[in-house]
């Protein structure tokens, strides 16, 4: 959620900060509001002075033998008039926090304006490209040809955007994701963490999935909604929360399920496994103070990076432009691996700081050392990685010409000492 307060000190500099985000002006009608919301906050406080007064009137006039029967009417009057205001109050902060709710992140000043991510910026590129002296297949042909990942039956058990995998290419799914927790964990600092994949609405609401999002999530028919990234539970545990500063920053890392519906995604990326309801992913969230965020987001994108270092694949980093950031952030890097089956870089990671916007959602908070008042953390997540794309990346740099697969030398002992992968039957 955004700062009413520095809104109403910069409405200009708001409105031009959500044209960036190709919206209209807002400060108008947000601040008019605010306005009608703080005038009928003055009118209950004036109303309840007199209220205070009348009833001291009465006290008197009582004392004295007088007649109190019109201060009596009156004060009966005002409190009538008294919930009506409240009515109205409650109303109209209703409406200025549904307005609130929808608007996204103000962007850090030095992400780069465009429309679209045709104009995201690339800042690198790291590993060289494989050479094949044969035509590199993609993943889901390698996967059927082995035997080993089959769409016809997931499609039967679950419909389309599933699939099954099975012998050594679900141990290597499993290989790397318990590679990744084991980097995060013992080298990089991140706490390991296991949560609920179901979560409350207030949960997403606080990582900024609603109210607008709703369309892309799963929802249970008691209320619950699966997660569509780890980063909702583990963000979500400051929630409500001051922390001392010393605590900060807190990093936590978790291997679960993820689930999304891909609403508008059509027709896109339905072949293979790179766009689907259920994945995988290893997640990383950190929680810190302003002053370190933007450190923290080099740190972790950082992180992430490292991983595709140790298992040999080549990858860009991009800064996402004005156009292609997320609700949420302020400030977005997308790490895209190099997939030779479809001859292009695809999105692996991304890692975004969020600065204060969540924090206010959901009102996490910490004291600086030495000081009374608290203030709002700054929340950053990213994948590190998201274990399908990651597996689809292995399977794609590190097939060979007859169909089988070479193990990255890092994840060997993962394996059991299994060094490639072939058709089940060979083996």
């Amino acid at each position: 959620m955004l700062d009413l307060k520095w809104i109403r000190e910069n409405p200009e500099a708001f409105d031009a900060a959500m044209a960036r985000r190709g919206l209209p002006p807002q400060s108008d009608r947000l601040l008019g509001l605010d306005k009608a919301r703080r005038e009928v906050q003055t009118e209950l406080q004036e109303l309840q002075a007199r209220r205070n007064a009348a009833a001291k009137e009465i006290g008197k006039a009582k004392a004295s033998g007088g007649d109190a029967d019109a201060l009596i009417r009156e004060v009966a009057d005002l409190k009538g008039t008294a919930q009506e205001l409240e009515a109205r109050e409650r109303d109209l902060q209703d409406e200025l926090d549904t307005a609130l709710s929808v608007l996204p992140n103000i962007l850090a000043d030095d992400v780069p304006d465009g429309a679209s991510e045709d104009e995201n910026v690339e800042l690198r590129r790291v590993g060289d490209i494989p050479t094949f002296d044969f035509k590199p297949k993609e993943h889901y042909e390698l996967g059927e040809a082995l035997g080993l990942m089959d769409f016809e039956t997931a499609a039967k058990i679950s419909g389309s955007r599933f699939v099954v995998t099975s012998g050594q290419i679900a141990r290597l799914e499993r290989a790397l994701a318990a590679f990744m927790i084991d980097v995060h964990t013992l080298e990089k600092g991140y706490l390991e963490v296991s949560p609920p994949v179901m979560v409350r609405g207030d949960s997403l609401f606080g990582t900024g999935q609603l109210p607008k999002f709703e369309e892309d999530l799963y929802k249970t028919g008691e209320g619950h909604y699966m997660i569509p990234t780890a980063e909702v539970p583990l963000t979500n545990l400051v929630r409500d929360s001051i922390l001392s500063e010393d605590d900060l920053p807190k990093r936590f890392t978790a291997h679960t399920l993820c689930f999304r519906s891909e609403a508008g995604s059509a027709g896109k990326d339905t072949a293979g496994m790179l766009r689907q309801h259920q994945f995988a992913k290893v997640e990383m969230v950190s929680i810190t103070t302003p002053e370190q965020s933007a450190k923290e987001h080099e740190r972790m994108t950082a992180c992430a990076e490292d991983i595709l270092k140790r298992l040999e694949l080549p990858y860009r980093v991009v800064v996402l432009c004005s156009g292609d950031t997320g609700f949420g952030a302020r400030k977005t890097y997308d790490i895209e691996v190099w997939l030779p089956g479809q001859d292009s870089y695809r999105e692996i990671s991304s890692c975004s700081n969020c600065g204060d916007f969540q924090a206010r959602r959901m009102k996490g908070r910490y004291r600086p050392e030495g000081e009374k008042g608290t203030q709002f953390v700054h929340t950053l997540n990213g994948s590190g990685l998201a274990v399908g794309r990651t597996l689809i990346a292995v399977m794609e740099n590190y097939q060979q010409a007859d169909g089988s697969i070479k193990i990255p030398d890092i994840l060997v002992p993962y394996m059991g000492g299994v060094t490639e992968i072939r058709a089940e039957k060979e083996e």
